[in-house]
């Protein structure tokens, strides 16, 4: 559970109810055809941006903002020295049974096991580790687009309310509640972009950067294992992957 994440999302919205609530009637805040143009509308025009496969998956993709059980580099290199000295000890067959941290090590080491060239594991590698950036960023770019559509469904739904409001001029009275009714659309056109959309986005674009580094990481760190490399030169090899204040820590 990313708390950074969860957090955030409910102290946003929290902040806005409580003003809302402090304000008088809350219930002057709900619009059901409101909500119907700003969130199926923003929802319609974001699935003709893309196919309905990406469209389906960003909502996979975006549980990786709130649930993701992130593996530090530090512990990656760690496990790959082990592996190492394994490797050096008893050949590369006794990496098979191996517990690592991660599904793409795992599927790494395997490909060691099984003998493949150098040239193969690493193109391999790579390959996964390309279509899984894609997924984040195709996921991104969704979440991306949802927020600057929300706030322009906002203003498509505030302007069908002026146009309801300014044919019922004869009513002096209602146009003040029909004012109001027509700028919730813009209300929450812009509480769907700045507290969920844009963030999600920002967030799924740490992750993507997170698993880019820590791939790279990992497929340097075997195709050093598979060239039988000494396990310390394999870890300070991988250390300048780390930040300098990281890694001189770490050499402390």
């Amino acid at each position: 559970m990313d708390l950074a994440t969860l957090v955030g999302l409910i102290g946003a919205l929290g902040i806005i109810i409580a003003a809302m609530v402090l304000g008088g009637d809350v219930g002057i805040f709900f619009n059901v055809p409101s909500l119907l143009i700003v969130l199926g509308g923003s929802l319609m025009v974001v699935l003709i941006k893309f196919t309905l496969g990406q469209f389906l998956a960003a909502g996979k993709v975006a549980g990786k903002a709130f649930m993701y059980k992130s593996v530090s580099p530090e512990e990656i290199i760690a496990e790959t020295v082990e592996l190492a000295d394994a490797a050096r000890k008893g050949g590369l067959l006794s990496l098979e049974d191996k517990e690592v941290s991660t599904p793409f090590m795992q599927r790494g080491i395997q490909l060691l096991v099984d003998g493949h060239d150098p040239e193969v594991v690493k193109a391999l590698l790579h390959k996964e580790a390309n279509l899984t950036t894609e997924r984040h960023e195709f996921g991104a770019k969704i979440f991306k687009a949802i927020g600057d559509v929300g706030p322009a469904m906002g203003m498509i739904g505030t302007l069908v309310g002026l146009v309801q409001m300014l044919s019922n001029m004869s009513d002096p009275k209602s146009i003040g509640p029909a004012m109001a009714v027509a700028l919730l659309t813009t209300l929450y056109g812009a509480m769907l972009a700045t507290c969920i959309s844009l963030p999600i986005a920002d967030k799924l674009e740490v992750r993507k950067d997170e698993e880019a580094l820590n791939q790279a990481l990992i497929i340097d760190g075997l195709l050093a294992i598979q060239a039988g490399q000494n396990p310390r030169v394999i870890e300070q090899m991988l250390r300048n992957y780390l930040p300098e204040k990281v890694r001189e820590k770490a050499e402390a």
